[in-house]
């Protein structure tokens, strides 16, 4: 959650001269409605629900998926993406979160809703404690906070291939 994860996969898919999907993007087109409105209208579980569907109906031999923080903690979703390719978790301290996502004007996070700047950085803590046992079964981690941590991802990465 705010580690930047949609700017990257663009970035790695520029990079890697590949295409580039977005999890919630596809939710939304194949629902007719955004997430945020799919959070209200039928709650979390359903979102995840389509979610896990929306990630096995991907079609992708060589390419980039952006999702949101919580995918990978629902169903069996990290066993899955990690068979069928490699995951990076984007590691990032806390504070560091919590001031990406301080300057997220009109950004609109279903699960931040209700969530005051105040109790921000005790929300984000919860949540990484809560998702840490998944993030750490990714393919691949990254600190965000290192100088350079960019290019050494997509070399790491083109290596790979």
């Amino acid at each position: 959650m705010g580690s930047g994860k949609s700017r990257l996969a663009k970035v790695l898919s520029e990079s890697l001269n590949c295409s580039h999907h977005d999890l919630d993007d596809l939710i939304s087109q194949t629902y007719g409605n955004t997430i945020e409105e799919i959070f209200n209208s039928e709650g979390e579980i359903s979102f995840r629900k389509m979610e896990n569907k929306q990630l096995r109906l991907l079609n992708v031999n060589f390419g980039v998926v952006s999702m949101g923080g919580g995918t990978p903690c629902f169903y069996d979703n990290m066993n899955w993406m990690n068979s069928n390719g490699v995951t990076i978790y984007l590691r990032a301290k806390i504070p560091t979160l919590v001031k990406y996502l301080s300057k997220e004007d009109g950004v609109t996070r279903p699960l931040l809703r209700g969530v005051q700047k105040k109790d921000l950085p005790e929300f984000i803590a919860k949540h990484l404690f809560e998702r840490q046992y998944f993030y750490e079964q990714a393919s691949i981690s990254c600190n965000i906070e290192t100088l350079g941590w960019e290019d050494g991802l997509v070399q790491k990465i083109t290596n790979l291939n």
